[in-house]
């Protein structure tokens, strides 16, 4: 059976909570699974985090050495569902496990990829009321054709 998504385990911690548990990137953005402990102790059980392209402000993959200390950073549009994982400032940060690194890489290039596209995909923005009337320079070609 083909997977749509690749999986990549992580741990996650803010204190007081830390999280263990499964990203799964696909094209459509990250489902985050996880189990989120209060002081690493007591469990909050099992929670499931879902995260579109169109919340996701930026994500960026840091590679330790030797793939030692590799870890994801993502950083989301919304602060409520920044709040549902352990963070630090707004910050996510996914821990990667050494053996898991390269498929992070990988997915991380894809999901920047995946959010170029659907971003190009998007209308323009819409032009809002002072910029279509009341321009400086529009007014100042009045003056001079009234002068």
């Amino acid at each position: 059976m083909n997977q749509a998504f690749t999986a990549i385990h992580f741990k996650a911690e803010g204190w007081p909570n830390y999280a263990n548990g499964i990203a799964k990137f696909s094209s459509a953005g990250i489902i985050l699974e996880f189990e989120s402990k209060f002081l690493g102790i007591f469990s909050n059980g099992v929670k499931e985090v879902r995260v579109s392209l169109a919340d996701i402000h930026s994500v960026k993959f840091k590679g330790g050495f030797l793939n030692v200390g590799a870890r994801i950073v993502l950083r989301l549009n919304s602060i409520a569902k920044s709040t549902k994982l352990p963070n630090d400032n707004g910050k996510i940060v996914l821990k990667i496990p050494r053996e898991d690194a390269e498929q992070a890489r990988r997915s991380v290039a894809k999901l920047e990829k995946d959010m170029i596209e659907t971003a190009a995909q998007l209308p323009p923005p819409q032009a809002s009321v002072s910029e279509i009337f009341l321009e400086a320079s529009t007014e100042k070609e009045t003056r001079q054709l009234e002068q």
